[in-house]
């Protein structure tokens, strides 16, 4: 007897098939029959599928005979294979799916990018505006992370901002490689905008076309990553149109998943969003993304390394709750270093809502238009050698944050360098939100409530305008600066004259109102703090590179702490050394 031409298995082949494929100790499951053995299936070697631009997805998927699509290639894989995209643009969105574990990279030498635009022709000349007839994409505009909801109430806290009522939108449209910004009706229209009219199916725009490459995105989602241990490596993805619910142009969803020296630029809303466990972020580039860079929830043990996170909220989405290069919440054990969070329309790196575990090491926070780093109603966190200059409000923000660690930054031209604050939010109240879900309640690590916080061997130098140095304050009018355990010492401080900022230092006397310094000696004799400091009045505390000046180098042993055991550990350093602000290489 034989079934497709195959030669029926004797009975002793079916007895040794049905007792390897029996779990061991299942009752019934026998040894096998005398004489035959038992035969372990063979382990199949890993597959590597190709594809390339002038495949065909009926293919094989050798080197010699790609398939066509990422999509297709992923779909044939199976868990363990290797996908390898040759040189091209690929215009189309992928899901790695749950059970398959799969490694996605470019070939060798090979420049690819996942987009999401297309080219638009066919464009008719209707006054002073430019129409492409039969558009028919229509996107979704919700403005928080739940489809379909309005934005929120609070006026502090909504994802739009009054003054750009299209953020939202994820429409794009670029004609000569330059973006348009969207409009909200065909009436505002004008040079460098776009408008969309989805109920005629029409694109009107302000530029002309004539001569020059028009392109729109017209799909939303580009890697949606749901099998565990899958990687993804040097593949480019640009002009995706996620809605904010969507959570990202490229989404995590599974466990231990590595991304390696990607590109995730200009797409509408956030470029990058990981919500599983053990993530690796190397030598990422997120860059002109319409809201957020990247984001992160319930991503304990997530290690982000070399990733750059420049020029985003291009949409300027109001900063809170949710804008700029890359935010982090109610996650456990988070590892940022040797990354810069630059010229971001909104907070360069937040930590925030029962974050837990935080490391943040030889990074930079320049130039962002919000917080160069906030650490909000989170805990234990050692944030050392880094450098945050330059930043529109405050360089460093500690908010109901307990156990941390600020050792050896460099904190430059910031509104106010170092600011502690606390607030009265309660993570017992059930009306508060901000808490994991995960953990008991309340969670006996999340205290919400500042301190202790070790602030040691800070160069601290703040530009006219400032109004403090080192600013400790409690709106909740519950906690002296003392009762929070703030303990500084060993710090530089440098104030361009004796008037700017208006104080040295501001001290929270809980429910008075705090006590202000005008000078760091003035500060040491009122509260023993600052026993071993410099305070600079006129001197540059840094070079233009950033880099302690000779002054303040020259000072390093009467002024600097010596380096304790668990952060050396953390940077890989001496510990008893002794040094003032960032190491910068």
């Amino acid at each position: 007897m034989s079934i497709l031409g195959l030669r029926a298995p004797s009975r002793a082949v079916l007895l040794t098939l049905l007792v390897t494929l029996l779990p061991s100790g299942v009752a019934g499951a026998a040894p096998p029959a005398s004489g035959v053995a038992a035969v372990a299936p063979a382990l199949r070697a890993p597959a590597t599928l190709h594809v390339a631009r002038q495949g065909h997805d009926s293919a094989s998927g050798s080197s010699a005979a790609p398939l066509r699509s990422i999509s297709a290639a992923v779909s044939r894989a199976r868990s363990g294979d290797r996908v390898v995209v040759h040189g091209g643009t690929y215009h189309e969105s992928v899901v790695i799916p749950e059970g398959k574990r799969l490694s996605l990279s470019s070939a060798p030498g090979s420049r690819v990018w996942l987009d999401g635009s297309r080219a638009v022709t066919g464009w008719s000349r209707e006054g002073a505006r430019f129409v492409h007839t039969g558009w028919g994409v229509e996107l979704d505009s919700s403005p928080t992370y739940t489809w379909g909801a309005p934005d929120n109430d609070e006026e502090a806290w909504t994802f739009i901002d009054r003054a750009h009522p299209m953020a939202a939108h994820p429409d794009q449209v670029w004609v000569g490689g330059r973006e348009l910004r969207q409009v909200g009706s065909r009436a505002q229209v004008r040079p460098g905008t776009f408008y969309v009219d989805d109920a005629g199916d029409r694109l009107h725009l302000g530029t002309d076309p004539r001569g020059r490459s028009v392109r729109a995105s017209d799909i939303a989602k580009a890697i949606s990553i749901r099998g565990a241990g899958s990687s993804v490596s040097d593949i480019g993805v640009r002009r995706f149109a996620p809605s904010v619910p969507h959570m990202g142009a490229v989404t995590v969803e599974a466990p231990h998943v590595s991304l390696r020296r990607m590109r995730i630029l200009d797409n509408a809303t956030t470029g990058l969003h990981v919500s599983a466990r053990s993530a690796t972020l190397t030598h990422l580039e997120l860059a002109g993304n319409g809201m957020l860079g990247a984001g992160a929830t319930y991503a304990d043990g997530l290690r982000v390394i070399g990733l750059r996170a420049r020029r985003n909220n291009t949409e300027r989405f109001n900063y809170s709750p949710v804008a700029g290069g890359l935010k982090v919440d109610r996650t456990r054990g988070v590892v940022v270093r040797d990354s810069d969070f630059s010229s971001n329309a909104g907070t360069g790196l937040w930590l925030d809502e029962s974050s837990f575990g935080i490391v943040v090491t030889g990074s930079s926070m320049r130039r962002n238009l919000h917080h160069g780093l906030s650490l909000e109603i989170s805990a234990r966190a050692v944030v050392a050698d880094n450098v945050i200059a330059g930043n529109a409000d405050h360089g460093v923000k500690v908010n109901n944050t307990s156990n941390v660690s600020l050792w050896n930054n460099t904190i430059v031209g910031n509104g106010r360098p170092l600011n502690i604050v606390q607030d009265d939010r309660d993570p017992t109240d059930e009306g508060t939100p901000g808490r994991d879900p995960r953990r008991p309640r309340p969670d006996p690590t999340m205290p919400w409530v500042n301190g202790p916080i070790e602030v040691h061997n800070n160069i601290v130098s703040a530009s006219r305008g400032a109004t403090c140095l080192l600013c400790v304050e409690d709106y909740s009018g519950r906690f002296t600066a003392r009762q929070l355990r703030v303990r500084a010492s060993g710090n530089v401080y440098r104030r361009p004259d004796r008037r700017s900022p208006s104080w040295a230092v501001v001290w929270s006397r809980g429910s008075r109102d705090p006590a202000v310094f005008l000078s760091v000696g003035a500060f040491r004799a009122a509260t023993s703090q600052e026993r071993r400091h410099l305070d600079l009045v006129g001197p540059a505390a840094v070079t233009r590179s950033l880099r302690a000046t000779q002054r303040v180098v020259a000072r390093t042993g009467r002024v600097a702490v010596g380096l304790p055991r668990a952060v050396a550990r953390v940077l890989a350093r001496r510990a008893g050394v002794r040094h003032l602000g960032a190491w910068l290489g």
